[in-house]
């Protein structure tokens, strides 16, 4: 049996009402929960490009992308390997900063990750960072020292590296290609 990761797909759809549903529910069906979802219209405003992130093995991440291309409002599904692809998710962390030492701190610790601090005020900060789980986790884990007052996460958003895309010719390409080769 293969060893159960996070595997990431991007999925590109019809940007229509229900078709997220349709694919939430292809999830639950099979009995995975979704771990991150992030979705957005591509550079045409009639397709969406979700990303979804699921544990599973190799061959149950296949049969799950097998079976997200047979839905009718499915164009292309990609399974993206963490070696060959770019994974990041934006995080607005509000940390509680009510004397000028403690912002000062928090705003180092910012600068440190080359966050952004969006918002000020007597007392909190609001602080946005773009960055992969091992980076969003850290800044986290800091600064829950100065009380994190409300934490609000994207979702992994992720593409391949190079010159690879997600486009309507992989699902042709890849849509009978049982082997597991999309590493």
């Amino acid at each position: 049996m293969d060893e159960i990761k996070r595997t990431s797909m991007a999925v590109l759809v019809d940007n229509q009402a229900g078709v997220l549903s349709q694919v939430t529910r292809l999830f639950s069906r099979k009995g995975y929960n979704i771990e991150s979802l992030a979705v957005g219209t591509t550079d045409d405003p009639a397709i969406s490009r979700i990303t979804i992130e699921v544990l599973a093995d190799e061959d149950h991440a296949l049969l799950l992308s097998n079976q997200l291309r047979k839905l009718f409002p499915v164009h292309s599904v990609k399974l993206l390997s963490p070696q060959r692809s770019i994974r990041r998710e934006l995080i607005l962390l509000k940390v509680r900063a009510e004397t000028g030492e403690k912002r000062t701190e928090v705003i180092q610790i910012a600068n440190i990750f080359r966050a952004s601090i969006i918002d000020v005020s007597t007392g909190s900060l609001t602080i946005a960072l773009i960055g992969d789980e091992n980076k969003t986790a850290a800044i986290q884990a800091i600064l829950e020292q100065f009380e994190l007052l409300e934490l609000a996460r994207t979702g992994i958003v992720a593409m391949e590296r190079g010159l690879e895309t997600i486009t309507a010719e992989t699902k042709e390409r890849d849509e009978f290609n049982l082997g597991k080769n999309y590493r």
